[in-house]
């Protein structure tokens, strides 16, 4: 979720529909100006003990972020605290329990998105062997109960972190215990979008399998290989999920706004202070009968607020995210943006892919979504046969897009071999956590701590 750094009192107060419309068809952009935003969570550790450093403690998660900024990063400060930097590399920023996130900047290739990555890690790991940190790319804490992780003092989450558990069991897990890798695309008009978004949203399943890697909780294996995944399906019902309009005839910008304004409010932000409004109605502040603002109504920023607080598999706000995977190492982060693009920005590869997936039924990708965190890339498809026996073609529809694309480096490479650690992963049949999983039944002999080998 984005850091809000100003109060916006300037903002137009929200008066008609098209203005909960702008932010969609703002985005609309042309194929040259489509870009790639890329983010990515990591879990921070102490070295000496395996600990989840606080936000206070000395070489803290702080103490982290100050000393980023010796590296051009300026700081964005919330009640005194610093919470977040912004810099020409996009945004470092805090989740629930301190994992250190990378909002990158939107670039034009996935060369540019590999070496923003290499430049965030360099900094990190310099950083971290000066004050004894580390840092794993997983999708959740392997060995770490809720209690044994700090809170970081952002306004937000306290919000969230009382209303979670009155709307699911794993909401509070999804904070403080996972990491993802996301991507941000564009699109060029409504349809564009709407072909995008139901193409990407039928295949985040395979994202889940190929990226799975959760596989243990408080040190044990889960019975998941996607355990972030199987959290999302029971955080909360009301912003989550496959998002079944998105494939209803008719689909577009004016339904999901239909959509987000069903979705229950988590807070305003309000002279750089976050007022609690967790499952209030959009809907009423619009019409001045907020109970927490009584007689107010909403401005853009609160809009863009809003858009921000559901979490379907993809979320539209004036660009696509893609939400399935699981955190994971270096090579992991860079192939994600790769199968997204190779997908979604050649036409002919965006065919080809709905081509896939269009005659599936709902009731099919509902079963998909529900089995692959558990069974990868053996889930079910809609209409018989496993995820892995379409894995391979999907990747090739990804690399002839990326061909086409042929946006190359200095070396004259282009992007298609970013892809070459996920045509690894099916050519074995063994998704990340399945190997975690060997190790752990193997090498590690049952030793959790060894899973800290496997830092960046």
């Amino acid at each position: 979720m984005s850091t809000r750094q100003v109060s916006d009192r300037n903002d137009p107060v929200i008066e008609s529909r098209e203005q909960l419309l702008a932010p969609m068809i703002k985005g609309e952009k042309p194929r040259e100006r489509w870009r790639i935003g890329t983010e990515h969570e990591k879990l921070v550790y102490c070295a000496k003990d395996h600990h989840a450093p606080s936000y206070d403690e000395p070489g803290g998660i702080r103490d982290l972020l100050v000393a980023l900024q010796d590296y051009g990063w300026e700081p964005v400060i919330e009640g005194g605290n610093i919470i977040a930097l912004s810099g020409s590399d996009g945004a470092v920023s805090l989740e629930p329990a301190g994992q250190l996130e990378l909002s990158g900047a939107p670039l034009e290739t996935i060369h540019q998105t590999c070496a923003e990555t290499g430049r965030h890690l360099d900094q990190v790991k310099a950083i971290g062997s000066k004050t004894g940190k580390g840092f794993l790319g997983l999708g959740m804490w392997p060995d770490k109960t809720r209690a044994e992780l700090p809170i970081m003092p952002k306004g937000r989450y306290a919000i969230m972190l009382r209303h979670m558990p009155r709307v699911g069991n794993l909401g509070l897990d999804m904070m403080l215990r996972t990491c993802t890798i996301q991507v941000n695309l564009d699109y060029s008009s409504e349809a564009d979008m709407v072909q995008k978004f139901r193409t990407s949203l039928a295949l985040q399943p395979l994202a889940t399998a190929l990226f799975a890697n959760s596989p243990f909780t408080e040190g044990k294996p889960n019975g998941f290989l996607s355990y972030r995944s199987h959290i999302w399906t029971d955080t909360d019902p009301a912003r989550t999920g496959m998002a079944s309009f998105v494939f209803e005839d008719g689909f577009g910008y004016d339904r999901y706004v239909e959509y987000m304004l069903d979705v229950p409010m988590y807070f305003v932000f309000r002279d750089g202070k976050y007022i609690d409004a967790a499952g209030l109605s959009f809907r009423d502040f619009l019409d001045g009968k907020l109970s927490v603002l009584p007689g107010e109504r909403p401005r853009a920023s609160d809009w863009t607020d809003h858009l921000s607080t559901a979490f379907p598999e993809v979320r539209l706000k004036s660009f696509l995210e893609m939400r399935g995977a699981d955190g994971g190492p270096w090579n992991k982060i860079c192939a994600l943006p790769a199968f997204w693009v190779g997908l979604l920005y050649d036409q002919g590869a965006l065919d080809a892919a709905w081509d896939l997936v269009k005659d599936w039924d709902m009731e099919g990708r509902e079963r998909l979504r529900a089995e692959v965190p558990k069974l990868g890339l053996d889930a079910p498809l809609p209409g018989g046969g496993k995820l892995k026996d379409i894995a391979a073609e999907v990747l090739a529809i990804s690399r002839a897009g990326l061909n086409s694309r042929n946006r190359l480096n200095s070396m004259g490479d282009n992007e298609s071999g970013f892809l070459n650690p996920l045509d690894e992963i099916v050519a074995s049949g063994k998704v990340p956590a399945q190997r975690l999983l060997d190790l752990y039944h193997g090498e590690w002999g049952g030793d959790i701590s060894r899973v800290y080998e496997l830092s960046f």
